[in-house]
């Protein structure tokens, strides 16, 4: 039995996209809502974050310890899993320390995580720093990867598609044909290491094509498929995956991590305005602003459903940062 504790708000719903569909022209859009997963606004990590906890206590830790960016929506339910769960959190987190506590950093305070500051290139010396003096005071501290991105909390994105696999046979996806295609935001690589190992042991014959919001091609294709193979290890399975298995598209990350571009922005504004869906200025509204410029191109055929997994991040729309940039004139 594999350990996990389940407080994600699943099966996260499943709604089609009609307007959107219409106004881009291209395929039948869905939408997967993991922005609704139910911790601290929900998020694709939640899923993680059941697996990973889980493995905190059997191991008896006291303090949760992990890194992100200031806006990090993975130490934002990092912080509120250890709340709801008892533990410690110490985030570690690159930048400057901001003068206006906004966003997920805001809620971050709220939840009672404790904060280490570094710079991007000292990030995992200072993370095993950390690690090592809260280990040397007693505290009792568990590592969660950054993005929850190890062989266990990738496991929340292998059962992922199990869920997805029993929706498409129930009657909400029975008049779509075929789901062709999954298009997310992968950075880390934890989600789609779920995925495509889900796709193998549960049956999903689509194409699952991560949009990369800050890592060339061929890194997050390596990164994927030795993740995914680990994890596939670890569940007892002997699956190799290759590089070249990995759908990556890489084109729209030239700007640098959480910069907004007019992309984005557009991006942003078409799924508020035709849909009623909100998008986050960093993960979602990239993979959102690739999606739709892939349809403009002609990438999906017509007659084809794509399915947009949104992995929330939502929070960071209130970033002190992106406030103005998000505001048409």
């Amino acid at each position: 039995m594999i350990p996990r504790l389940k407080f994600a708000h699943l099966p996260t719903p499943i709604e089609a996209m009609p307007r959107l569909s219409e106004i881009l022209g291209g395929p039948h859009l869905l939408v997967k809502r993991d922005d609704q997963t139910g911790l601290a606004f929900g998020g694709n990590k939640t899923r993680k974050l059941e697996f990973l906890l889980a493995d905190a206590q059997t191991q008896s830790a006291q303090t949760l310890i992990t890194a992100g960016a200031v806006q990090s929506n993975h130490c934002r339910q990092t912080a509120a899993a250890a709340a709801r769960f008892g533990f410690k959190c110490i985030l570690v987190l690159t930048g400057d320390q901001p003068a206006q506590v906004s966003g997920n950093l805001l809620l971050d305070h709220l939840f009672g995580a404790k904060f280490v500051w570094t710079e991007k290139d000292q990030r995992e010396a200072m993370l095993q720093r950390t690690f090592d003096q809260a280990k040397e005071q007693g505290l009792k501290p568990y590592l969660v990867p950054y993005g929850g991105s190890n062989t266990i909390g990738a496991r929340g994105y292998v059962y992922a598609v199990e869920e997805l696999m029993a929706q498409i046979d129930s009657r909400c996806l029975r008049d779509t044909g075929s789901l062709d295609w999954i298009v997310f935001a992968s950075s880390s690589g934890g989600t789609q290491a779920g995925l495509v190992l889900g796709a193998r042991l549960f049956g999903y014959k689509g194409k699952i094509l991560g949009i990369s919001v800050d890592e060339p091609e061929q890194v997050l294709q390596d990164r994927v498929a030795k993740l995914a193979s680990e994890t596939a290890e670890s569940l007892g399975k002997q699956i190799e995956f290759s590089p070249a298995e990995i759908l990556v598209n890489a084109d729209y990350n030239a700007s640098g991590y959480g910069v907004l571009t007019e992309a984005e922005r557009e991006a942003i504004h078409l799924f508020a305005r035709y849909e009623g869906l909100l998008l986050d200025p960093v993960y979602t509204g990239r993979a959102a602003a690739g999606m739709v410029d892939l349809i403009r191109k002609g990438f999906f055929k017509k007659d084809e459903t794509v399915l947009f997994w949104h992995t929330g991040g939502t929070t960071a729309l209130f970033a002190e940062k992106y406030q103005s940039d998000l505001i048409e004139g």
